[in-house]
């Protein structure tokens, strides 16, 4: 067994309720961050899911009283992935909850009906197994914003290593008060919506997403993508500051070039973590330069979601994968005039370009990186 597939897959944004809504939404060139009064005290630019189409979508399913925001989002986006499956769920199938900070506005609903300990990680993850009578406890990851796209390399190698058969992953996370007036004493959330790479860029833009793909090793007409190398490596600089020669991205990199034997001329496209603060966008640029993949085609898609934290990285990972697969280049959005001190090639309007192979990055607080290579299926 050589090959690991994504297959059937949901994103739940500000942009809308499937991932087809949102690759629209994208290639129109619409941005979910807007200017919201957030908690009733701290207005901010936000990209958030709409509450109220939530819970009616969500009422088709289950009680909307019986579960939080998250739960609701990250169960609906994969009730969706789950039924266009090429498998079903069954003894050999991984459960992985991709998130990093769960349920923590439980934290401020002191009037809630729901069981406070669902703030913990473990609860969350049995609130979604029970949902659909999953056989095998999930596997919970909480590292960062690396989370989401460390819950495929997880899958792929659980499956590689025939633990299990096949894998869901679901990934998300809220803007909560917690995470909203915790970058702020960061000084980290940009006053206007962020702009990646670019030199009037000042901080983040939180966004919201809730998004679930099915990881398999078998050949079927709904695989989507091929993961084809990965690697994960921590720079270990700071505890929210990365390395500022991209030491652990350069790594990660160099690792998933390694395993797939390729190397990054080979690369046709780069959808990078570009959260537009000062520091990761110019670690970035020194970690691709160092690797001469500067002149490769990238972008951030940041500008469109804000910064969803877990449910980042797969979220983006899919929407990378149907710009292969649509041969198609979407803008980075909010990039304006270059601001590092190394240029990159950044993709400035939306264009055709046969792709074949990309590459997903990934960077987080405490010095966590991953890099994944994605090829295109032949089917």
């Amino acid at each position: 067994m050589s090959s690991i597939y994504i297959s059937s897959n949901n994103i739940i944004s500000s942009l809308g309720f499937n991932t087809k809504e949102n690759i629209h939404k994208i290639k129109k060139g619409v941005s979910g961050i807007k200017f919201h009064r957030n908690f009733g005290y701290m207005y901010e630019y936000t990209a958030k899911v709409e509450e109220e189409i939530l819970n009616k979508k969500f009422g088709r399913i289950g009680a909307n009283n019986n579960y939080t925001k998250l739960e609701k989002m990250m169960i609906l986006s994969l009730n969706d992935t789950i039924s266009k499956s090429p498998f079903p769920i069954t003894k050999h199938t991984a459960l992985i909850i991709s998130t990093t900070k769960g349920n923590i506005d439980l934290l401020d609903l002191i009037n809630s009906k729901l069981d406070s300990e669902r703030v913990y990680l473990t609860k969350l993850g049995e609130v979604v197994k029970k949902f659909f009578k999953f056989y095998n406890d999930p596997i919970i990851i909480c590292n960062a914003c690396v989370s989401g796209v460390l819950g495929i390399t997880v899958a792929k190698k659980l499956i590689k290593n025939k633990n299990y058969k096949n894998a869901f992953v679901v990934a998300g996370d809220i803007v909560s008060n917690f995470t909203l007036s915790g970058f702020k004493s960061l000084q980290a959330i940009s006053e206007k919506p962020c702009s990646p790479y670019s030199k009037d860029r000042n901080g983040i833009s939180l966004g919201e997403a809730a998004v679930s793909v099915a990881i398999s090793s078998k050949i079927n007409s709904k695989n989507i993508a091929e993961i084809i190398g990965e690697g994960e490596s921590n720079d270990a600089n700071h505890i929210s500051g990365p390395s500022r020669n991209g030491e652990g991205l350069y790594k990660s990199i160099t690792k998933a070039l390694n395993m797939a034997c390729l190397s990054g001329n080979e690369i046709e496209y780069i959808c990078a973590h570009g959260t537009a603060t000062i520091y990761n966008d110019e670690m970035e640029a020194q970690a691709f330069t160092r690797l001469n993949m500067q002149n490769i085609p990238l972008n951030s898609l940041k500008g469109y979601f804000g910064h969803t934290l877990g449910a980042a990285g797969l979220l983006e990972t899919i929407i990378a994968t149907k710009s292969m697969n649509n041969n198609y280049l979407y803008k980075s959005y909010g990039f304006n005039k270059i601001g590092l001190t190394l240029p990159l090639n950044i993709i400035k309007k939306n264009q055709k370009k046969n792709l074949s192979i990309i590459l997903k990055t990934a960077s987080g607080f405490g010095g966590s990186n991953v890099a994944i290579l994605i090829k295109k299926c032949k089917n």
